[in-house]
């Protein structure tokens, strides 16, 4: 049997879900066809990819390995459709490409009120790979997160803005983790924990090794994706680097690192600047939106005496700082 896309949806859908009976039912399926397409994959890959009990399906070691791979593939198929659709009805376009935001949804929902043409959305982990797509006319601007020590690949004739000079990155934690019970975390205080980073993200895996390595720590790093991450931090299994807007959730907190020891840069890019003036705005309004709404992040900017304001944009606001 040869996979195909729909096996990595339904995948994504049984670990979404952690049933076969929700899962089939959210493909439209029954549920012994959907096990039967199971257990054909797993031969196919040589190892089970969940663990059946009564409480529901859970991905094996295996199979968090596959999904780590198979999201983006599932996420990179469903974009090809909403812009091949979008073409096919011959209406003006703007396609913007973003590496993972918060403030996606604000941007979006700002450039439809502004009558900007209808966006369309390519989401990648890789920045250096949504600049080259700017850059080949595949895309029209690309929101992007630069890993501080690890400069992207800026092709020729980009033009750049600068959104935030230094955004720090903050680190998810079990809720009932011990380092949760002060604002700021020392990266001391995590020396027993395993960490889970996303290698595909260009520039970080380095760069969390080199922030550990720098505070003494040699810890034990596990990969996947955001999703796999968000999840295993949540059970106790990981901790993890995360964007200062990140929200905490019940069974995850969200907490400042002493010093600040790691930061990233936000660019927009497009070809001209006339394209940048068209978008900026709205991300940088979107971006505040976000900043005041995340608790740690907004106790940052307050107490902060380093200028964070995205550059030619306007302020954050006086609440927010």
């Amino acid at each position: 049997m040869e996979l195909e896309v729909r096996h990595l949806r339904a995948l994504c859908a049984i670990a979404d879900t952690g049933s076969l009976h929700r899962a089939a039912r959210e493909l439209g399926v029954a549920q012994p066809s959907l096990s039967t397409q199971l257990r054909r994959i797993e031969q196919e890959l040589g190892g089970e990819l969940f663990t059946r009990t009564r409480a529901g399906c859970r991905p094996t070691p295996l199979g968090r390995v596959v999904l780590s791979r198979a999201r983006p593939l599932v996420a990179e198929m469903r974009s090809l459709v909403t812009e091949a659709r979008a073409a096919a009805a011959d209406g003006p376009q703007l396609r913007i490409g973003s590496t993972a935001s918060r403030a996606l949804s604000g941007w979006l929902r700002r450039l439809r009120q502004r009558s900007q043409p209808e966006p369309t959305l390519r989401m990648d982990v890789s920045a250096n790979a949504l600049l080259r797509m700017v850059a080949d006319g595949l895309l029209d601007v690309a929101f992007v997160h630069e890993v501080e020590g690890c400069p992207l690949r800026i092709p020729d004739g980009l033009c750049l803005r600068v959104l935030v000079d230094r955004e720090p990155q903050f680190v998810s934690l079990p809720a009932d983790h011990p380092a949760t019970a002060s604002p700021v975390v020392h990266l001391a205080e995590l020396a027993g924990d395993r960490w889970m980073v996303d290698e595909t993200v260009d520039g970080e895996f380095d760069a969390v090794l080199r922030m550990l390595h720098a505070a003494g720590l040699n810890p034990r790093v596990l990969h996947g994706d955001y999703h796999t991450t968000a999840s295993l931090v949540a059970t106790g299994e990981v901790i993890a680097v995360c964007q200062a807007t990140c929200l905490p959730r019940p069974e995850m907190a969200v907490r400042r690192l002493h010093g600040d020891p790691l930061g990233v840069r936000l660019l927009l890019a497009a070809r001209t600047e006339t394209e940048l003036d068209r978008v900026h705005p709205a991300l940088a309004e979107a971006y505040e939106e976000v900043a005041r709404q995340a608790p740690a992040y907004r106790e940052w900017l307050e107490q902060s005496t380093v200028a964070t304001a995205p550059v030619s944009a306007p302020a954050l606001p006086q609440a927010a700082r």
